[in-house]
């Protein structure tokens, strides 16, 4: 089956790399169409999407567009005479014109067991959530958004303490299954029909903002854990640290965590460490296990704890927005 592929954040990396691989050539990516190269770092050097880098890695034909339903780049997919678009982690809305272009149509594949979780950040959403059950969906574009008739689910269980770029990549991975056996269902013959999703049943998934990363103490254990390791690597869970000792501030982002396997009550204010430099929350204790200081790497929590010599009685304390 000839595919034009419609990518450009990595979680697309494994399914690229799967049907172009020379021992499974039943199936050609003819084309990749990515968003344009971004300015990125310190020097605000233009950066091609991770698609486009590994398209270019593999010898594919590469467009870059801020706009794919344009009539002038409509025209110019036309000429590859693909039988399937496969939409994964695009970035752009694609209309009605492109998706006819194929007999097949397009097909996206989504981070989430749909209906559930419609939006741009699925796997986020899920772990700020506390839900075990995880997976991934591809499902026919329609103008709605992830509200298309599906035709293959994968599921997975999180991990403890698993955070969102660890389970991006997992279900990445697992993508890539599900879109070979969407593959194999396109190519029976007949081609097996896809099966609508039940709106009723449909949660959303909005995109992340910097203002969701900031934390409150109060909120309770399982859910400030959740938050924590939900929001890693971006735009991550900020607050500030304040030393009894000094009683400067310090901005943070804490880098994963888990709720206290106790029952203990809570004696001490909300964001205060206790004996244990465990952090008494709304309901419970939160354990720290990994941060990161403003303009510095990912540590431990003891390396944090050590360089700053924290002990029971200094605080977290929430970011004020503006």
């Amino acid at each position: 089956m000839r595919i034009i592929l419609f990518a450009s954040g990595d979680f697309a990396i494994p399914t690229i790399q799967s049907l172009t691989d020379p021992d499974h050539g039943e199936h050609q990516v003819v084309c990749v169409v990515t968003q344009p190269d971004r300015s990125a770092g310190r020097g605000k050097k233009a950066k091609p999407t991770p698609v486009k880098a590994e398209a270019i890695n593999l010898g594919l034909d590469v467009i870059a567009t801020d706009n794919v339903n344009r009539p002038e780049l409509i025209d110019r997919l036309k000429t590859y005479n693909a039988e399937l678009g496969l939409v994964i982690a695009f970035g752009q809305k694609i209309s009605s014109e492109v998706r006819e272009l194929f007999r097949h149509q397009c097909i996206n594949l989504h981070a989430s067991l749909l209906p559930e979780y419609r939006g741009a950040a699925p796997f986020q959403r899920a772990i700020m959530d506390g839900r075990e059950k995880v997976g991934v969906t591809t499902f026919r574009l329609v103008d709605r958004m992830d509200a298309g008739p599906v035709y293959v689910q994968r599921w997975t269980l999180t991990k403890p303490e698993e955070r969102a770029c660890e389970l991006h990549d997992r279900l990445a991975r697992v993508g890539v299954d599900a879109v070979n056996a969407t593959l194999q269902q396109l190519q029976s013959d007949p081609p097996q029909e896809p099966e609508p999703q039940d709106d009723s049943l449909a949660t959303l998934a909005p995109k992340l903002k910097k203002e969701d990363g900031y934390l409150r103490f109060t909120d309770n254990a399982d859910q400030l854990a959740n938050t924590i390791n939900g929001l890693w690597s971006w735009p991550g869970a900020k607050c500030e640290f304040v030393s009894g000792e000094t009683g400067n501030p310090e901005r943070v982002t804490l880098a994963m965590a888990r709720a206290a396997d106790d029952c203990a009550e809570v004696k001490e204010e909300p964001g205060v460490l206790d004996y244990r430099l465990y952090v008494a929350t709304g309901k419970g204790y939160l354990e720290i296990l990994e941060i990161q200081p403003a303009g510095k790497r990912a540590m431990s929590f003891q390396d944090f704890v050590n360089g700053r010599h924290a002990k029971p009685g200094d605080r977290f304390i929430t970011i004020e927005m503006a």
